[in-house]
């Protein structure tokens, strides 16, 4: 699969590039014909630096944040990006002053939480959230409702892709959106004509890898 990478430059920071492969993939809520391999911006300190400071253009001097919350082990872009709002003197209203990044778990259920120990960072607390990639906004409609289910207060959603523009009334602010990729398209499950012409899934997708089928 690697070798049909094709690499794609950021429009607003063409030091972010971003990764995408051609074929047939299935992820948690659609089929998609394009598989955005977000490894090395998530684990290589510099890409994760330069991803983190496009992002947090979109809050500096507009909000008040306490805590990120992070998806898709999205955590080194969410470190960055709390020490980019707060080196722009983005307000807190934690006590010490400093901004929590936190990542939720997943219970036997599939069901999104917060263990007691972490809920202190979202109880009460101005939230962003972080993901890797939405394609359907589906997934940060379930963090959405879990975050505010923990009484967190919704400052706004972040993404290194995303093929939508809001979820439930909050802007998703990303640095790739669907325009940018050649041809990008996504299908539910049952009307996929990849599916209809029997091409073959080739893996399993989402914000953390792929699968391979």
């Amino acid at each position: 699969m690697e070798r049909r990478a094709i690499k794609i430059h950021a429009p607003m920071n063409k030091k972010i590039v971003l990764k995408i492969i051609p074929g047939h993939f299935a992820t948690s809520n659609s089929h998609v014909n394009l598989y955005i391999d977000l490894t090395t911006m998530k684990t290589r300190q510099k890409e994760a630096a330069e991803a983190a400071k496009q992002m947090a253009k979109q809050y500096v001097n507009s909000v008040v944040v306490d805590t990120i919350v992070c998806l898709d082990g999205c955590e080194v872009i969410g470190a960055f990006m709390a020490q980019e709002l707060s080196g722009a003197g983005i307000r807190s209203m934690n006590a010490h002053q400093t901004i929590y990044i936190i990542n939720p778990e997943f219970n036997t259920n599939g069901q999104m939480i917060f263990r007691e120990n972490i809920q202190p960072a979202v109880y009460g607390k101005h939230i962003l959230l972080l993901a890797a990639s939405a394609t359907t906004g589906d997934t940060l409609k379930k963090s959405l409702d879990c975050i505010q289910y923990y009484g967190g207060i919704i400052q706004g959603i972040s993404s290194i892709f995303s093929a939508v523009d809001q979820v439930d009334n909050v802007p998703v602010y990303s640095i790739f959106h669907a325009k940018d990729l050649p041809d990008y398209q996504s299908y539910t499950i049952g009307e996929c004509p990849m599916c209809q012409s029997k091409q073959r899934l080739e893996a399993i997708v989402d914000g953390y890898g792929y699968m391979k089928l």
